[in-house]
């Protein structure tokens, strides 16, 4: 694809080849530990599920039961799969009897390795086959059903009951919404459990549990058989669970996830470690699931300013890109995050967001990136809102975005009605079907105000990744590269859940989703 913005390809070719430098060296340090939730998604994995009767999740109850015993280096499966050769139960079993206190996992007698690696073999393959079948479903749905043009319209629910959240999520549908997002309860990312069942008492949102998902799954496949298009369901694979939901989003077929251990480190303060090493299986997860990655560099431009800092996005996007990409996720799957947040008062501020949307469509051609809307500079003045939201639109049909989550005129006064939403929806479909090809026929005046501020972004984050290269992504994040925050690396929260794996650790999940059949 020709540059609209007259982008030198040895430029990109430099920034990404940066970008790759700085995933690798991320990817192999966190091949060494394994987390506290890492083993838990193994847990489930296996069919473990359910509360003990103090309502902790069982999954939580087996590995906090090996780290008590101090053999938690040796892996979940590993104790598993003995378990389940010594004892011939099966893992919900297992799980049962040490939440009863009647199984201590490791005094059971130890079978040989080969003889434990086969049976989490043949364990992880039935459920790695449950994973494909979804995707099966997916593809065949939207075979069935059609799939909508790019850009998806996106838009959220938060009612903090999931069957309301239905009802909405439906209405949504109907009124030409294509992606519907179930906005978590707050603070879920900090717990370090994934909540259980059917929830109706969420706090501005609703709470990610695999019964939730399973509801809103079946909701949403009943509603797109009855508007005659397939309805894409998201929810969040972050915070200090961001593997266990991941692997819940994977086995009930959501098709999008937040899922960005960058926002969780700058805007949750979890540990760096501990978000880098979840975010790598999650995405391995995620990739294989066929399940759409967004990314949170939107978050950046609400702590920085998005002229002075736009180039940061374009930075954390090219690292986002690479990680993904050794995770097994292919560039169809990356919705890279950006915003339209400049300040509205900035003179000629549209034609920078335009420059920063273009750079973006044109660094990552194949990727349905995720557009946010103005959020920073939204005030309770609905009508200058409405036509806020409107130039977001424009700029997100123009430049040929893939998923655009609609902005609300009442950003900045309430949660959503369903009748707000409804003007969010038919003015972006307004704009979107009288712009459609404005894209095609419109060119960038050579050296003008476009494509100086896109050569001027991309030369800026060229430079950011050449000092983060030196400096390593940890210290990089100490120095408060993005967003203008600082994080230490052995701060924040979740750091106790880390732990070095031992000689004898096997997680059979990686390798078999990393090379296993997609088709």
């Amino acid at each position: 694809m020709e540059s609209k913005l007259g982008i030198d390809p040895k430029k990109v070719e430099r920034a990404r080849q940066l970008a790759k430098d700085i995933a690798l060296d991320v990817t192999n340090f966190v091949q060494k530990y394994s987390t506290v939730s890492v083993e838990r998604t193994i847990c489930r994995f296996f069919g473990i599920d359910g509360i003990n009767e103090e309502g902790v999740p069982l999954p939580n109850v087996v590995v906090d039961h090996l780290k008590e015993k101090g053999a938690l280096q040796n892996g979940t499966a590993l104790y598993i799969g003995n378990a389940v050769l010594e004892t011939g139960m099966t893992p919900q079993e297992i799980a049962d009897a040490i939440a009863a206190q009647k199984l201590d996992l490791t005094k059971l007698p130890m079978h040989s390795l080969d003889e434990i690696k086969g049976v989490i073999d043949d364990m992880a393959d039935k459920t790695i086959e449950t994973i494909a079948q979804r995707r099966k479903e997916r593809k065949k749905m939207i075979e069935e059903l059609g799939d909508p043009a790019q850009p998806y319209v996106y838009v959220i629910v938060a009612t903090g009951n999931i069957y309301e959240d239905v009802v909405q999520a439906q209405a949504a549908a109907r009124q030409g919404a294509d992606i519907i997002a179930v906005i978590r309860s707050t603070a879920q990312s900090l717990l370090d459990y994934v909540p259980y069942g059917a929830t109706t008492e969420g706090f501005g949102g609703t709470f990610a549990t695999q019964e939730n998902f399973r509801i809103m799954r079946k909701a949403l496949d009943d509603v797109s058989r009855e508007v005659k298009r397939y309805i894409r369901q998201t929810n969040y694979s972050s915070g200090l669970c961001m593997p266990e939901i991941a692997a819940l989003g994977a086995l009930e077929r959501l098709d999008v996830m937040l899922n960005d251990a960058l926002y969780g480190i700058l805007f949750r303060d979890i540990n760096m470690i501990r978000t880098m090493v979840d975010q790598y299986f999650s995405r391995i997860i995620l990739g294989y699931a066929g399940i759409i990655i967004n990314t949170g560099e939107d978050n950046y431009l609400t702590t920085a300013d998005a002229y002075e800092q736009g180039y940061t996005v374009i930075s954390s996007q090219l690292i986002n890109e690479q990680l993904a990409l050794l995770a097994g996720i292919p560039e169809e799957q990356m919705g890279l995050g950006h915003a339209f947040e400049m300040d509205p008062w900035l003179e000629n501020g549209f034609l920078y967001e335009l420059a920063q949307a273009q750079l973006s469509r044109e660094l990552f051609p194949k990727a349905p990136l995720k557009y946010m809307p103005p959020t920073r500079f939204m005030t309770g003045n609905i009508f200058r809102g409405l036509v806020q939201d409107a130039m977001f639109n424009v700029v997100g049909i123009w430049t040929k975005q893939g998923i655009q989550l609609l902005g609300m005129m009442t950003e900045a006064i309430h949660t959503p009605f369903l009748s707000d939403r409804y003007v969010a929806i038919e003015t972006a479909k307004y704009i979107f079907n009288n712009m459609k090809n404005l894209g095609d026929e419109v060119i960038f005046k050579p050296n003008g105000i476009i494509q100086t501020r896109a050569r001027e972004v991309l030369d800026q984050a060229i430079e950011l990744l050449e000092k983060m290269r030196e400096d390593g992504l940890f210290k990089s994040l100490e120095k408060g590269v993005f967003a203008n925050t600082k994080r230490p690396i052995k701060g924040g929260k979740g750091l106790d859940g880390v732990f070095e794996k031992g000689t004898q650790y096997y997680n059979p999940f990686p390798e078999k989703m990393l090379t296993g059949n997609r088709d």
